[in-house]
């Protein structure tokens, strides 16, 4: 963003979650926003007010022409997009043997595939401005695959790997990318939005299973505060060297940091192994 006093947020999924808390703290100060749901009426509320500088659409990100009318509309409107924040998206949780294809590719067109497209509507903004931010909300499951989360894991390690290959081709345009890595928070995730497949394999019972049951009980007592990360991810873009990752949460972070000592030392433990695979030195 640069320093840009008065930037414009292209902001989706804002209905509930990371997305509505988000969406109100960057209308509360002062600046201008595009603010998206797949019903444009679960976000109209957020433009009362405020109707000159917050623009509410309807956008299921799976819908190429509602991506192209989106970006159309908030360049009409606005003139530019600063922010791109790419927040749509839900969880599903199964075993893998359990996981059900239409399910299983339903949550890649909305986490994956519409968030690509979505990027890819918006860059071309960007590089006219040569200044942009993109923030692409993943999840700890970015980085660690946890029983009955294979799938989604995978939509977010998916996320994290196109987000580093866009940092390098984008940064020297002038357009930074974070990637926000949350771990459990109080939003809707892993209540009205979380779809799962029930455990019927015993095998799983002890692993899939007990997770599945886990999250649903724990939905509404999480320790992540969603304001709070709102706070942050503003914070990020208002800084000249931003993070290309921002975990949030002690649970995600303590989760994240362990897993990346433990996956290094194994690369670490079998560097001999690693080196041999290479024709020998002459």
């Amino acid at each position: 963003m640069t320093h840009n006093t008065d930037p414009v947020w292209f902001i989706t999924g804002c209905s509930t979650g990371f997305g509505r808390e988000l969406a109100k703290l960057v209308i509360a100060r002062g600046w201008r926003a595009v603010v998206t749901a797949r019903d444009r009426a679960k976000v109209a509320d957020l433009a009362q007010g405020a109707e000159d500088r917050v623009l509410p659409l309807s956008l299921d990100v799976t819908g190429a022409d509602q991506i192209a009318k989106s970006v159309r509309a908030a360049q009409d409107r606005f003139g530019r997009i600063d922010v791109l924040v790419n927040n749509a998206g839900y969880g599903y949780q199964s075993s893998i043997e359990e996981g059900e294809d239409d399910k299983i590719r339903a949550q890649f067109d909305a986490n994956v595939f519409g968030l690509f497209a979505l990027t890819r509507a918006v860059l071309p903004v960007m590089r006219g401005q040569a200044s942009g931010h993109i923030l692409n909300i993943t999840s700890v499951a970015g980085f660690v695959g946890f029983p009955a989360s294979g799938y989604y894991a995978a939509s977010k390690h998916a996320v994290e790997g196109f987000s580093d290959s866009l940092a390098a081709e984008a940064g020297p345009l002038g357009i930074r990318v974070t990637c926000i890595e949350p771990g459990p928070f109080r939003t809707d995730w892993a209540g009205r939005s979380l779809i799962q497949t029930p455990n019927a394999i015993p095998d799983y019972a002890t692993t899939a299973g007990a997770r599945l049951t886990a999250t649903a009980e724990k939905s509404g007592t999480q320790a992540g505060d969603p304001v709070r990360a709102g706070e942050a991810m503003i914070q990020v873009t208002e800084m000249e060297d931003p993070p290309r990752h921002l975990v949030l949460g002690a649970w995600g972070y303590d989760a994240v940091t362990t897993r990346l000592k433990q996956r290094l030392a194994e690369i670490e433990a079998w560097r001999e192994t690693s080196l041999g695979a290479d024709y020998p030195v002459a």
